[in-house]
């Protein structure tokens, strides 16, 4: 959300940044329905004024057996007009509320110039490439020679963009949480949490979700919502609070499903795991002082480098631009793994982590605040959220670098003790 302060007194610069966005200049709009909100709630102050002063005249005047009769129909009058107004205020206030919590996080100055992912900017490297002697297959064909991956069955339960995991694979998952969950808490301080996977419409606005992405998000009931990530909890535990600076930063990672109805991604990724209704992901969430979300972005994108560099996996780290970062983000790092059987066995990057820095975007919408000292002003935190990782695309990392010619997969030594073996082998085999 945006401070409207920052949009009256420097209307060519919020211009600048929707233009960044690709959006038309609205500082102008915006600022005119703020103006005539506030006129309108300047004249409702005044006339209640002058109407609680015209009462105690009219006491007076009684009390002196004086004709009040003016008095009591300029008080009338009052009553009269205030509903209207009143009425033409709310519908301005909303007016404004929609704008500014529809319209895009400002994008940090840093960020490249560009309209889609082919513009995003290359930050690093890392690792080399697996070399095979054969043709690498993609993790469906690996998955159902195994015996371990049915879309089938999923989709006969649930229908597209579902899984049934069986036996290693099922294990393979868990094992994933646990080591990123135990990496995220024992080497990076983060506090692991276990929040809820329904959460209320306010949730899902404090996080950017709603208003604007409800055709992406699955909807349980009325005012009760699946949660896309856990972001989304994690972020609001801090809701409506002042912290205090002492206690910052605070950083937070859970293991949760997640679901997301994939509105605009008809025909996109329909075979196998890259892009399911339901998945399961461990989230890193950190708040801190608006000094510290530069560091802390570049920490967090460690953090989640550090579980490829464990399962010694190839990947490279993107600066997103313009066109490709997120709604409530001002800047993105994406962490793209290596998937040597995508495309026919040529391989491909895919996004297996996004790291963003929303600033205080999400808490002003939220309404959550810091203290830098005993009776000090109130400031808004700046948020930032990444995976650490998305679970069913490390696992189709793990799937496709692993794999053998024979239809086994050698793991990661980092999952060995998590998994009791080094390796994959067929279902009952």
């Amino acid at each position: 959300m945006h401070d409207i302060r920052f949009i009256r007194d420097f209307p060519d610069a919020f211009d600048e940044a929707l233009k960044r966005r690709g959006l038309a200049p609205l500082a102008e709009e915006i600022s005119s329905i703020d103006a005539k909100r506030r006129a309108l709630q300047t004249d409702l102050q005044s006339m209640q004024s002058r109407r609680n002063e015209a009462s105690k005249q009219i006491g007076m005047l009684k009390s002196k057996g004086e004709d009040a009769s003016s008095m009591i129909a300029e008080v009338a009058d009052i009553k009269a007009k205030a509903p209207e107004m009143e009425a033409q205020e709310a519908q301005l206030a909303e007016a404004l509320n929609n704008h500014l919590m529809g319209l895009p996080n400002i994008l940090d100055a840093s960020v490249p110039q560009g309209d889609d992912e082919d513009d995003n900017e290359l930050v690093r490297t890392v690792g080399d490439k697996p070399s095979y002697d054969f043709t690498p297959q993609d993790h469906v064909s690996l998955g159902e020679g195994l015996g371990q991956m049915d879309f089938a069955k999923a989709a006969k339960l649930s229908g597209a963009r579902f899984v049934v995991l069986k036996g290693q694979m099922a294990r393979l998952e868990r094992a994933l949480a646990a080591l990123m969950l135990d990496t995220h808490t024992q080497e990076f301080g983060y506090a692991e949490m276990l929040p809820p996977a329904i959460v209320n419409s306010a949730t899902m606005t404090g996080t950017g979700q709603l208003p604007k992405f409800a055709d992406d998000l699955y909807r349980v009931e009325e005012d009760k919502w699946l949660i896309p990530t856990a972001e989304v909890p994690l972020t609001n535990l801090l809701a409506d609070s002042i912290t205090d600076a002492a206690d910052l930063p605070v950083r937070m990672t859970a293991y949760t499903p997640c679901f997301r109805a994939e509105a605009g991604s008809a025909g996109r990724d329909t075979r196998g795991m890259i892009r399911q209704h339901q998945f399961s992901k461990v989230e890193m969430v950190s708040v801190v002082a608006a000094e510290e979300s530069a560091n802390e972005l570049e920490r967090m994108t460690n953090c989640a480098e550090a579980i490829l560099q464990k399962l010694g996996l190839h990947y490279r780290v993107m600066k997103l631009c313009s066109g490709d970062t997120g709604f409530s983000a001002q800047q993105t790092y994406d962490i793209e793994v290596w998937l040597p059987g995508q495309d026919e066995g040529r391989g491909q990057y895919r996004e297996i982590s996004s790291c963003s820095n929303c600033g205080p975007f999400q808490a002003r919408r939220m309404k959550a605040r810091m203290r830098r000292e005993a009776g000090g002003d109130t400031e808004f935190l700046h948020t930032l959220n990444g995976s650490g990782l998305a679970i069913g695309r490390t696992m189709i990392a793990v799937l496709e670098n692993g794999q053998q010619e024979d239809g086994t997969i050698l793991l990661p030594e980092a999952l060995h003790g998590y998994m009791g073996t080094d390796k994959l082998v067929p279902f009952n085999s």
